[in-house]
This record gives C-alpha cells, structure tokens and sequence, in this order.
C-alpha cells in the first residue's frame, strides 16, 4: 500500500507542554496522533514520519488506514436530496413565506444546525446576504410551532435592538 504522508491534514501548533515551549502537530485523520518538536519543521517532519510508520503498522495487521480527507475546495457545493413530498411541500412553502429560494432557505437551515452559521459574528456578515438568526416560537391553533426567521444583515441593528 503506497500512501502519500504529504496529503494529510496536519496541523500544527505553538504551545507550552508539560512545562516545554514545543510545536505539536495533529493529524485530522488520525486523531490519537500527536508528534511535538522544538520547531515547527521538526514537529511537521515527525507527524510525516509518524503517518508513514503507521500506515505501514496498519498494513501489517492487514486493517485498512484512514484515507487523507479531501479538502472543501474540491468540492462542488452541489447536493442532490430525495425527500418526502410532504416535506417538499412544507419547506417550499416556509421558503416562500420568508421571501427567499429553497435552496437558500436551506442552506440557513443546514447552517444553522450545524454551526456553521454561528462560527461568524453578526457584525462580519456581508450585507447583501441572508443569514439564519434564530428560532422563532409562534402560537398557532393551541399548539406551538418553531421556524427559522431569516434577516437580512442590514437589518441587523433593528432586530439586536429588539432583542436587548
């Protein structure tokens, strides 16, 4: 099994380690290993080796090593989705009630759920875009319904000033 060490994901890091000024450098695919240097060339040499040595211990034993994960450039951003008419139906329906596409408003949705959003701060967000602001609860009916209330960035002064 030939594996490039080089395509990894390393990461590496100053810090102070049991009580030493060292580099630690991370590997996101293998997430138990660490390798610490006095330099950053050092510590990066010694996950590269450490990639190598482990591979190597894997094909050994015969089990399969991590593949190196592909960054997000490569990918397209386009996603086909199978889902429920019935829940076609709702989300075109509350898409159209808050005046954007599907498709953005489910790229707020899947933002907001998986903090993507929320890795930002409202201030940073560019002004022509449209960003999930939080999870409105309406009474409807004797029963309570939940939904994403999108804003735009311009109108962000209004809406903190409403929620202080």
């Amino acid at each position: 099994m030939s594996i490039n060490p080089h395509a990894y994901n390393i990461t590496i890091r100053q810090g102070c380690f049991e009580g030493e000024a060292l580099f630690e450098a991370r590997v996101k695919e293998l997430p138990d290993l660490k390798e610490y240097g006095e330099s950053y060339e050092e510590a990066y040499s010694l996950a590269i080796d450490a990639i190598e040595t482990s591979a190597e211990a894997f094909a050994e034993k015969g089990r399969e090593f991590p593949v190196a994960i592909v960054p997000a450039d490569e990918f397209s951003g386009r996603v086909t989705l199978r889902l429920p008419r019935s829940l076609h139906r709702l989300l075109a329906e509350t898409a159209d009630t808050e005046d954007v596409s599907l498709n953005q408003y489910l790229v707020n949705v899947l933002s907001y759920y998986s903090g993507f959003a929320s890795s930002s701060r409202i201030e940073d967000l560019p002004v022509d875009s449209w960003r999930t602001m939080t999870v409105v609860q309406e009474a409807s009916r004797g029963s309570v319904h939940s939904h994403l209330r999108l804003v735009k960035s311009e109108d962000l002064k209004t809406v903190n000033s409403n929620w202080d």
